[in-house]
């Protein structure tokens, strides 16, 4: 009789302790991830992450084209699809000397296993790579800080929910600067590279008022990047460049800009805006014709352009330089795409 009241009393001890740690613990479930049931569910959970928080509402938008945004200066990523945000992470960047590189990159591979290749065998679980010196998506330590050494840590359930609606080539925009919140980088955003992935020298228009070389990249999803600073448009396909031209670019906002080209009602192309820092009240926007009259570029060029897009393509609007950057400052690569499995 003893023994069964010394056991009753102990399991409802146990009973106690556990109810208390759950009450304790129940932020930390959240930390592990919340699916939002409707957009203004979605819209309040986002705004309220802490870090190792996430929150996933893919049903909103169940299809169309993605993107990633990834916002140093909040240490947060965003997902897109045909326009709308699906999801919003918290994540941790690279620390003091190894800052994570701002740009647009396309996924180059992918593997739900991966180990480094640089940092003794460290697990990189759903590794998304942008770079293959090393730059990756994955699921790691997200302390709150940067502390990685350059990828983008994202807690393991975004991760892997991430990893299972991407495909190669995809477009992700890192933005923003870890050290400095909501300012914009003044470091260049691209450089060219050639097939093996290494730097080659820049190519420059010379008299030409621009370069059209589509046969480089057949394929795969559009960016175009509009440098306000540099007055000139870059065209990249799967990360390759195919077309630069000299542009007229009536803008003095100095802030960054993300359009994607999405599917509208009836199957119509529509423009949309992407939220970033500073420009919040841009998401879910349409693009307005006036814009558009800003930018003044040669009429070659933009029938090449305009033939060539579809649902899926971004445009980034920035200050940021898109040529040659000043001495000693290193540039941002973007790398083309490989078939690696």
């Amino acid at each position: 009789m003893r023994k069964s009241t010394l056991l009753a009393d102990s399991t409802r001890r146990a009973a106690m302790i556990m109810g208390l740690a759950a009450a304790f613990c129940a932020p930390t479930a959240h930390a592990q991830g919340a699916k939002a049931s409707s957009a203004a569910e979605f819209a309040r959970m986002a705004d309220q992450l802490k870090p190792g928080q996430w929150v996933w509402a893919s049903q909103i938008a169940p299809k169309g084209p993605l993107l990633v945004y990834v916002d140093l200066s909040r240490q947060l990523a965003t997902v897109y699809r045909n326009g709308v945000r699906i999801a919003v992470s918290t994540i941790s960047s690279g620390r003091e000397g190894y800052e994570t590189p701002t740009g647009v990159f396309t996924i180059l591979q992918k593997d739900a296993d991966h180990k480094s290749n640089k940092y003794n065998s460290a697990p990189m679980p759903y590794q998304q790579r942008l770079t293959w010196d090393g730059v990756a998506l994955h699921a790691g330590g997200l302390p709150g800080y940067p502390e990685s050494h350059g990828c983008v840590h994202m807690p393991m359930g975004f991760s892997k929910e991430l990893f299972k609606i991407t495909t190669l080539g995809a477009t992700v925009v890192v933005a923003g600067d870890a050290a400095k919140p909501m300012q914009a980088s003044d470091a260049p955003l691209l450089a060219p590279i050639d097939a093996s992935g290494a730097p080659r020298p820049l190519e420059t228009l010379a008299d030409q008022d621009y370069r059209w070389t589509p046969e480089r990249a057949p394929t795969g999803p559009l960016t175009i990047v509009v440098s306000k600073r540099d007055q000139a448009i870059v065209v990249l396909r799967n990360g390759v460049e195919i077309g630069r031209s000299r542009a007229q670019i009536a803008d003095d906002d100095p802030g960054t800009h993300v359009i994607n080209l999405t599917t509208g009602p009836g199957g119509a192309p529509r423009w949309i805006y992407v939220g970033v820092p500073g420009h919040d009240a841009d998401a879910g926007q349409a693009l307005d014709e006036a814009i558009l009259n800003r930018v003044k570029l040669p009429r070659g060029f933009y029938e090449a352009v305009k033939g060539q897009l579809k649902p899926g393509a971004t445009i980034l609007v920035t200050q940021s330089s898109v040529g040659e950057g000043e001495p000693g400052r290193p540039l941002t690569i973007l790398d083309s795409v490989t078939p690696t499995p």
